[in-house]
């Protein structure tokens, strides 16, 4: 079988490996679709994703859609359409019975914090344990079913800020996760939602999913306690500041871009006359199965894929995921 290996900063390689075999408890599936995320490009382009580094060669991907090639239970049959919730959970924690995505000691897809690596989904045949296989239901195009993992984020994040219903909500940063976020938002029953990019081609991708209100950023100013929730996504240090002008006394910033792991010039002091909550989100728990079933009623989301690309032409892809300008979620074919 062919799988796509990252070897270090910029060397990707579509090379052959031994086809697995699935153990008790474990399905194997034939993958057809993986979405590059924002950590994948950080694998390739610098070989580490904050404080990750590839230590050992690294097979991306944590967003897929697949086909069941081999469930030796028999419970799947053969060619069953699937999505994989992408993470194993560490041990029991108390106080985290609801959040076992916070738990130390999990895993994830695709993911070079562990030692040996987590290899990912990018792969011709991937094994998975049963648990994580989320069968899709009938009629769900297995292109638009890799949105299934970033949807769920974008539905965590939405949760965490509470009832939207009646809302303002301001999403900063319109790359794909922004996107879905804003799709969420507007399904959450937000009465208005804004986008603010760097870069018009997202804002105008935002709008096309639903954000009423747009702000480029060095052209357009955000009118300071405007918006009752703010979701931050881009994952730049200045906009967590923009994110607590922008808030409403007694509103809800929620960070859901990565944050550079170091130490950064942000401006919180209007947090503290406005009372304001901040939210940290994290992955996501059990909200892949709302997104899939989202994904499900509607083609809505079809345009936040902008790009499918054969995994085998890997490096045009993550050029081109990388300029927002020309692509919003870019999805390799296998």
């Amino acid at each position: 079988m062919k799988a796509l290996v990252i070897h270090g900063a910029e060397d990707i390689r579509w090379e052959d490996r031994d086809a697995p075999e699935p153990g008790d408890g474990e399905v194997r599936l034939r993958v057809r679709y993986v979405g590059i995320c924002g950590s994948d490009l950080h694998y390739y382009f610098h070989g580490a994703n904050g404080e990750y580094t590839i230590r050992e060669p690294l097979v991306p991907g944590h967003e897929l859609s697949a086909v069941v090639d081999l469930d030796p239970s028999g419970r799947l049959a053969p060619g069953t359409p699937v999505t994989v919730h992408p993470a194993r959970y560490g041990a029991d924690v108390p106080g985290l019975e609801q959040r076992p995505h916070l738990r130390p000691g999990g895993d994830y897809l695709g993911s070079a914090a562990a030692n040996p690596h987590r290899q990912g989904g990018a792969s011709e045949l991937l094994i998975v344990e049963d648990h994580m296989v989320r069968v899709l239901p009938e009629g769900l195009p297995l292109e638009r079913a890799a949105l299934a993992e970033p949807l769920a984020v974008a539905l965590h994040a939405v949760g965490l800020a509470g009832d939207l219903t009646g809302r303002r909500v301001l999403v900063i940063g319109a790359g794909p996760i922004g996107l879905l976020v804003v799709a969420a938002s507007v399904h959450a029953g937000a009465a208005v939602v804004g986008a603010s990019d760097v870069r018009a081609e997202p804002l105008a991708r935002a709008q096309a999913l639903g954000a009423s209100e747009v702000s480029l950023v060095g052209r357009d100013s955000i009118d300071g306690e405007s918006y009752d929730v703010v979701f931050e996504c881009s994952g730049v240090g200045a906009a967590l500041t923009q994110a607590v002008r922008a808030a409403r006394r007694a509103g809800t910033v929620v960070q859901v871009g990565m944050l550079p792991n170091a130490d950064a010039g942000i401006n919180l002091a209007p947090l503290l006359a406005k009372e304001l909550t901040i939210r940290g989100a994290f992955r996501f728990s059990t909200e892949i199965d709302d997104a899939v079933a989202l994904l499900a009623e509607s083609d809505a989301l079809d345009p936040v894929i902008s790009h499918v690309v054969p995994a085998s032409d890997a490096v045009q892809a993550f050029e081109t995921a990388r300029d927002s300008s020309a692509s919003a979620k870019v999805l390799l074919a296998l």
